[in-house]
């Protein structure tokens, strides 16, 4: 197919489509004259997951085109695409260099408080040192005793232990081809997240129930 009808099957307008082809996002399409190439369904396939990734994943283009050098890798397995994919959502927002050393210093004035990577340790999860997770779970973790808020280690590795049961859950539903295991990791990721809020909320609910802490709601 031409760029155009490219265009017409993605809904992507050809402009976008060229911008693709220029980041490296989109693979060349087969060329037929100095001025035309032709495309076929895996750029259609290609097109769709560079759209989700962007739009409903958030991802910048050069998150975008780290992901799918993963998945060009032939001799990368669903495992090191599922860390690509993760990865990306941590994906560093440029700051002022005041706040970066503000927040580095009340990381460190932190004394004997846990950190994520001894909480990660005292589970015995086999985590990478350099994962952004680690970073994001430690300042998330400083700004809840920032605000007052008790987290201590044990209430965190309860916390732990129940989300390493929805990570079970997680993994086990990541198909093994490479492109779909982007989707499952990014866009489930995105997409879940606001389901698992809604159902700790109504659990929270359940449980202030039982345990007599508010009124239960109207039967019939």
């Amino acid at each position: 197919m031409k760029i155009s009808e490219l265009a017409s099957a993605t809904d992507v307008g050809v402009p976008t489509l060229k911008y693709y082809l220029r980041e490296g996002v989109l693979h060349a399409g087969e060329v037929r004259s100095r001025t035309q190439a032709s495309y076929d369904d895996s750029h259609v396939e290609r097109v769709r997951l560079v759209r989700a990734l962007t739009g409903v994943g958030g991802l910048s283009i050069a998150a975008v085109r780290r992901v799918l050098d993963v998945i060009s890798d032939p001799g990368v397995g669903p495992t090191d695409v599922m860390a690509a994919a993760a990865a990306s959502l941590y994906e560093p927002e440029p700051e002022p260099e005041v706040p970066e050393v503000r927040r580095a210093q009340r990381g460190a004035s932190k004394g004997d408080d846990s950190s994520a990577r001894e909480l990660v340790d005292d589970l015995g999860w086999h985590i990478y040192p350099d994962d952004p997770a680690l970073t994001a779970l430690d300042e998330a973790w400083a700004a809840c005793s920032d605000a007052g808020i008790g987290l201590d280690a044990d209430r965190m590795r309860r916390y732990a232990t129940s989300m390493h049961g929805v990570a079970e859950t997680d993994v086990s539903s990541v198909p093994a081809d490479p492109a779909g295991a982007v989707r499952q990791v990014v866009l489930g990721t995105v997409l879940v997240d606001p389901v698992l809020l809604s159902l700790r909320r109504l659990a929270q609910q359940d449980v202030a129930v039982r345990a007599g802490a508010i009124s239960p709601p109207p039967t019939g």
